[in-house]
């Protein structure tokens, strides 16, 4: 049986574009069947969309400490429609951080899907400081390790 990861992602930059390619990569890569990899952006993604998802990964930029307009905009929209039906849903969450550490942005969305009921798969990857490469084998590996735990059904 098919199953579906969802990536909502917020990436408005080159650099952010390039973690969720990275991201896409991972979970798309060819030792791993019967998932469908959806790739939304964080204005797109509607309830419909959460609803169908087996799991998850919310990707945002740090902004003023906090995550994206984009991300809030996400949950503000979709929150009461899934809050019921979602409970267990397994995600993953990537932060580029920037100067500011990502803590801020952490705490926020672990506030919402603490709500949700949502179930962390991993600790959030928050990528700090200047952009390095190394990030998006990070990526990479976040969306490989998502799609393979769903394929086991570990998640």
């Amino acid at each position: 049986m098919t199953k579906r990861l969802l990536l909502i992602a917020h990436a408005p930059s080159p650099n952010l574009q390039a973690l969720k390619t990275a991201v896409l990569r991972g979970a798309r890569h060819p030792d791993i069947a019967d998932i469908e990899v959806i790739e939304k952006t964080a204005f797109d993604a509607v309830p419909d969309d959460v609803l169908a998802a087996d799991g998850l990964i919310l990707g945002t930029p740090e902004n003023l400490a906090y995550m994206s307009g984009a991300l809030k905009d996400f949950f503000d929209r979709t929150y009461y429609a899934v809050i019921e039906r979602t409970e267990g849903l397994p995600y993953a969450l990537y932060i580029r951080a920037g100067q500011n550490g990502g803590d801020g942005t952490k705490f926020a969305v672990e506030k919402i899907v603490t709500g949700l009921r949502w179930r962390a798969v991993q600790a959030p990857l928050i990528m700090g400081g200047p952009y390095d490469l190394a990030f998006e084998a990070q990526c990479e590996e976040l969306g490989l390790t998502m799609a393979a735990g769903l394929e086991a059904g570990v998640f």
